[in-house]
C-alpha cells in the first residue's frame, strides 16, 4: 500500500477532490466553469513545466514571476511601436535572457540558485517600475486577446498552448539524451561531470528554457489582460513551485516528473477554484498554498526516510549491492 501510494497517490488525491466537488457543487462541475478552470491555470502551468525542469536539475527560480512580467512589458512595448509578431519574439528573447544570466550565474560564478534568481528578480522588477515609472501600458490591439482568452473550438488557446508546452518538455526529458543529462545532473553532480557531461552546459540550457518558458506565460497573461503591467504575475513562482512539490518532483534534485507537474496544476487551480466557489476570502488562498508546500514537502521526506532505513535494513544499501566499497 505504501508504494501504490508513493506512485498513484496524487492521482488519487486529485480524483477523490474532484469527485467531491462535482457531487457537492453544481457550478463546479459546469462545464464553463471547467474550461474557465483549464484557461485560469494554463500560464501557472507553462512556468511550472520550465519550474520542473529547473527542479529536477538541482535548482529552481524565484524570478519567472518578473520575469512573465518582463515579456509581457516588453511585448506590450512593442506592440504598440511595430507589430505583435515582433513583440511577442522580443518578449521571449527578453525572459530567455534573464534565464541565461541565472544559469551564467549559478554554473559558472557558482552563486547559490536561491540568491541568485532572488537578486534577479528584485532586479527586473525594479528596471520595470524605473523603466516605466510604475505605470502600466494602455492601449494594446485588442485581437491580441485571441492569445489568453480565445478558443480553438471548445478548448481555451491558452490551454490548448499548455498541453503542447507539457508535451514538448516531457518528451525533452524522457526521451531525450538532453533529458537524461538533467535527471543525471540532479541526482548526482559531481558523478555526471566526471563521467564526461558538461553540467555548467545542461544548467545554464535548462534556466534558459526556464526563462522563456516564463515569458510564453507572461504573453499569455497580457492576453488576458489586455495590458502590460510591471507588478503583473506576483507570487507566480510560489504557485509554481508549490504545483512542481505536489506533482512529486525532490527539491534535491534528480527526481521528478511532467505528468506529475500538470496534475499538481490542475489540483492547486481546483483548490482555489474550490475556495472562490465557497466564498472563501482570497486572502486565505496563499495560506492554503503554504500548507500544501508543508505537506507536499513532509510526504517527500518522510518516503525517503522510509526508503532509506528499509535500504539500510537490506545487506548494507544500494552501494553494498551495487558493489561499491568505502575504501579511500
Amino acid at each position: 500500500m505504501r508504494k501504490f501510494f508513493q506512485t498513484y497517490g496524487l492521482f488519487v488525491t486529485f480524483a477523490v477532490i474532484f469527485i467531491a466537488l462535482a457531487i457537492g457543487s453544481p457550478t463546479f462541475r459546469n462545464p464553463q466553469n471547467l474550461m474557465n478552470l483549464l484557461q485560469q491555470n494554463a500560464v501557472n502551468g507553462i512556468i511550472a513545466c520550465g519550474m520542473t525542469l529547473m527542479m529536477i536539475s538541482g535548482g529552481f527560480d524565484l524570478s519567472v514571476g518578473a520575469n512573465a512580467a518582463l515579456s509581457g512589458m516588453v511585448a506590450a512595448a512593442l506592440f504598440l511601436r511595430f507589430n505583435i509578431p515582433l513583440g511577442m519574439v522580443g518578449g521571449i528573447l527578453a525572459s530567455s535572457l534573464v534565464g541565461l544570466i541565472n544559469g551564467l550565474l549559478i554554473a559558472k560564478v557558482g552563486i547559490n540558485p536561491f540568491v541568485t534568481t532572488l537578486g534577479t528578480q528584485i532586479i527586473t522588477r525594479g528596471l520595470l517600475f524605473v523603466s516605466t515609472n510604475a505605470k502600466p501600458i494602455y492601449g494594446l490591439p485588442f485581437s491580441y486577446m485571441v492569445v489568453g482568452l480565445g478558443k480553438i473550438g471548445p478548448f481555451p488557446v491558452a490551454t490548448t498552448l499548455f498541453v503542447l508546452v507539457a508535451i514538448l518538455t516531457h518528451v525533452l526529458l524522457r526521451h531525450t539524451p538532453f533529458g537524461q543529462y538533467v535527471l543525471s545532473v540532479g541526482g548526482n553532480e559531481e558523478a555526471t561531470r566526471l563521467s564526461g557531461i558538461n553540467v555548467a552546459k545542461v544548467k545554464i540550457a535548462v534556466f534558459t528554457l526556464g526563462g522563456a518558458l516564463a515569458g510564453l506565460g507572461g504573453l499569455i497573461l497580457l492576453g488576458q489582460t489586455i495590458t502590460g503591467h510591471p507588478q503583473a504575475a506576483q507570487g507566480y513562482e510560489l504557485n509554481a513551485i508549490a504545483a512542481v512539490v505536489v506533482g512529486g518532483t525532490s527539491l534535491n534534485g534528480g527526481q521528478g516528473s511532467i505528468t506529475g507537474t500538470v496534475v499538481g496544476v490542475l489540483l492547486m487551480g481546483m483548490i482555489a477554484n474550490a475556495l472562490n466557489l465557497l466564498n472563501v476570502s482570497p486572502y486565505w488562498q496563499p495560506a492554503v498554498t503554504g500548507l500544501i508546500i508543508l505537506l507536499a514537502v513532509g510526504f517527500d521526506a518522510t518516503s525517503k526516510k522510509a526508503t532509506h532505513n528499509k535500504g539500510s535494513n537490506k545487506g548494507g544499501g544500494l552501494l553494498e549491492k551495487l558493489g561499491v566499497g568505502t575504501k579511500a
